[in-house]
């Protein structure tokens, strides 16, 4: 009994030492345990300095344990608040990213944080991406805020639903919604470029469209000489004329309805223009018959007007083909009014220079232009410069021959003033002057001849007879052919007939 005593207790000490050595062994299993994830713990939190961690190579299983336990549920803690700000950060970073992408509906949850590295330096690089994604995020808030903006003033502009609009290219766009709750995804920004870019042009076609249209009215206003109470009225419509696309700001200025508006205007001013269509034929030709007396060009506009009258009655003819053709004609006309202009200034230098010639000379023979009458020093003075001018009319002469040959031999016609070729009248002026100038040498002979008769007498009688006029000092200039100054037919040299060379009108318009 004893020894069966002896054996239980043998048996009962071995499981006490089994319990012991596996309790020893737990132990020792938790230690290592503890140590694995304090060692874990600091080397994903990176950082010693915040915790102290004590050496657990002395003291019993138990001590150590205890001694690593403080540290350990510190570090779990810190790890617990890192994780949060992982996740926190990569939250936001998910959200923006979703965002910019366009997909942020779709992400559910939140991401999922790296517990194997959470040391500041890993929080510090997602903080920096956070920061880059902010600032990007708002750079593409102002962005899409600008063609927001850009649509609202081109839809004021363009008359259209600006709500409608920008809706469709995205819901959260609309005002209501807030500004942060804007899309800024790559695709929203495509679809406002591409609104923004379809609106400036629909703009563009409209403006040039209005201006066709303000164009076309003005020109209708002015061959019907339109009241301006009827002008005014489209006011709106004729002061986009010369704007540019960017001038163009005031809502409702392109909208459909204002150029629908202006389109039936015009139809109806074409209507009265095609009824009214003989007034403004014969507008215009005066306009023609007025561009071509400035001219001196000579038309027969009896003829042109009884053409004028054949084709609108014979109804042959489009009445926008006859203003057409019209209003090609003046611009040809004013064409050839540009080409003579040079020619037609040195040609009146030369009448105004033949006038003064012609009073010089009247001045001349007027015995009493010394008296000291009223407005003699005027007259006195006028003569000086009409010698000046006088003087310079053959190298007038010179320079409008060598000029009216060079345009005749570049237009290959003849250039005629009033009807007759201007170097006949050139040719025939200086003929006639050159016989003048033979006249006053013929004389200057008589008179100087008629002064040695008169010496010779008064040596014979010794007396001096009373002066008489020699019967050579007549006005031998003779009658001025056709009633023209100084010799000149006045019909070519347009001038008056009258002894002070003054000018004046004819009956047909001319000088």
């Amino acid at each position: 009994m004893l020894l069966q005593i002896e054996q239980e207790c043998l048996d009962v000490y071995k499981r006490k030492v089994e319990q012991a050595a596996k309790s020893r062994a737990q132990l020792l299993q938790a230690l290592s345990d503890a140590k694995l994830e304090l060692s874990t713990l600091v080397s994903a939190l990176g950082d010693k300095s915040f915790i102290s961690i004590p050496e657990t190579t002395l003291g019993t299983i138990n001590e150590q344990l205890a001694a690593i336990a403080p540290a350990l549920e510190q570090l779990l803690k810190q790890k617990e608040e890192r994780v949060k700000e992982f996740s926190d950060i990569q939250s936001q970073i998910q959200k923006i990213c979703g965002e910019i992408a366009g997909n942020a509906s779709e992400q559910t949850g939140a991401p999922a944080v790296d517990e194997s590295d959470l040391s500041l330096k890993k929080l510090n690089e997602y903080q920096v991406k956070l920061q880059e994604l902010q600032k990007e995020k708002s750079d593409r808030l102002h962005k899409v805020l600008e063609f927001v903006s850009t649509v609202h003033d081109l839809c004021a502009v363009l008359g259209m639903d600006f709500f409608s609009t920008v809706t469709e290219v995205h819901p959260s766009l609309d005002d209501t919604t807030g500004v942060q709750s804007k899309s800024i995804s790559n695709d929203t920004l495509l679809r406002l470029a591409e609104t923004v870019s379809a609106l400036n042009e629909d703009k563009k076609q409209r403006l040039h469209k209005l201006q066709e249209l303000a164009t076309q009215l003005i020109d209708l206003w002015n061959l019907m000489d339109t009241p301006e109470e009827e002008r005014i009225l489209f006011d709106h419509v004729t002061c986009h004329t010369s704007a540019s696309v960017d001038g163009v700001t005031v809502p409702g200025a392109l909208a459909l309805d204002l150029i629908e508006q202006a389109e039936v205007e015009v139809e109806r001013l074409d209507q009265l223009k095609a009824s009214r269509m003989k007034e403004i034929a014969f507008k215009k030709q005066v306009e023609l018959e007025e561009i071509f007396a400035r001219a001196h060009i000579e038309i027969d506009p009896e003829a042109a007007r009884e053409k004028i009258m054949a084709l609108i009655d014979s109804g042959n003819v489009e009445p926008t083909e006859l203003l057409a053709d019209m209003d090609n004609q003046i611009a040809k006309a004013k064409e050839e009014v540009l080409s003579r202009k040079e020619i037609l200034d040195r040609v009146e230098k030369w009448m105004s220079a033949c006038e003064e010639e012609s009073w010089l000379e009247d001045y001349n023979r007027d015995e009493n232009r010394y008296n000291s009458s009223r407005g003699a020093h005027l007259n006195l003075k006028r003569a000086e410069k009409a010698r000046i001018l006088v003087n310079k009319i053959p190298g007038m002469v010179d320079t409008l021959v060598a000029k009216t040959r060079a345009w005749e031999e570049d237009r290959g016609i003849s250039f005629s003033y009033d009807g007759v070729p201007l170097l006949a009248m050139l040719d025939e002026y200086a003929m006639l002057r050159q016989e003048r100038e033979e006249e006053k040498r013929r004389l200057r002979d008589q008179k100087k001849y008629g002064e040695q008769q008169n010496t010779e007498q008064e040596a014979i009688f010794s007396s001096k007879p009373s002066p008489a006029r020699p019967s050579g000092t007549k006005k031998v200039v003779g009658p001025r052919a056709n009633g023209g100054t100084n010799g000149t037919p006045s019909r070519r040299l347009s001038l008056n007939a009258t002894q002070n060379g003054s000018r004046s009108a004819t009956k047909d318009g001319k000088r």
